[in-house]
């Protein structure tokens, strides 16, 4: 009993912290949230306690006006805090899988399966809907780096469909704050246990051509590296 205590009292400052990181962070990229908080607490309060008046329990009415003024505040900051994170991510490299990191259990994310030079990236995860593939970058190149990934799915596993979602702003993206929704409402296909030799058959592959033996000496022209591969220090 007294150790989970210890671990609550210590998780506490911990949460507190994270709180306060979390809105400095809103407050510089969106300056009204004070302004906005303490809008929403004192009219949800002041309608619960003007009710209470009228029907004659302002005590009671003024302690759920509280309670409710508190939640309103704590919904207005989760999303405003949210809208900031993400205007903040946008356009920076990698942006789309810290959003597949956070998309819920049952997904699989592995990030940047393929890049070129210009920082134009492709991101895959693997659910109940199937495989999807997330790009991020220009949109007429990392058009390429879709294609080439979607045909190497189509050799390794076949049988699960595979969607692609280009993120961005453009007609036919996907915005950043909506990327989330969007892989939520792809239709359901696989089953879990599916799912789970879909993974464990693309992480096969992923290890044979990590593994891959190289040819001693020097490498025959037009030889070129298998993606991922590499010698490994030893």
């Amino acid at each position: 009993m007294a150790r989970k205590e210890t671990a609550a009292d210590a998780a506490n400052p911990g949460r507190l912290k994270q709180i306060a990181l979390t809105f400095k962070m809103t407050r510089k990229a969106d300056p009204m949230i004070v302004l906005a908080l303490a809008g929403v607490g004192i009219v949800t309060f002041g309608v619960f306690l003007a009710i209470g008046f009228l029907i004659g329990h302002p005590v009671y009415l003024g302690i759920l006006g509280f309670l409710l003024a508190f939640l309103a505040m704590a919904i207005v900051f989760g999303r405003r805090a949210e809208r900031a994170a993400f205007g903040q991510m946008e356009g920076q490299p990698g942006a789309a899988a810290a959003v597949l990191d956070n998309i819920g259990r049952g997904w699989t994310t592995t990030p940047a399966v393929a890049m070129n030079r210009s920082q134009d990236v492709v991101h895959r995860a693997v659910g109940k809907a199937g495989i999807v593939l997330v790009a991020e970058g220009n949109p007429n190149r990392v058009k390429t780096l879709l294609a080439a990934e979607k045909r190497k799915m189509a050799r390794i596993v076949s049988d699960v469909p595979v969607n692609d979602i280009l993120v961005g702003n453009g007609e036919g993206q996907v915005p950043l704050k909506k990327l989330r929704t969007t892989m939520l409402k792809l239709p359901r296909i696989l089953t879990g246990p599916q799912v789970t030799t879909t993974n464990d058959r693309l992480r096969a592959m992923g290890d044979l051509m990590s593994n891959m033996p190289l040819p001693k000496g020097p490498m025959p022209k037009g030889m070129r590296m298998p993606r991922g591969g590499g010698p490994k220090a030893r």
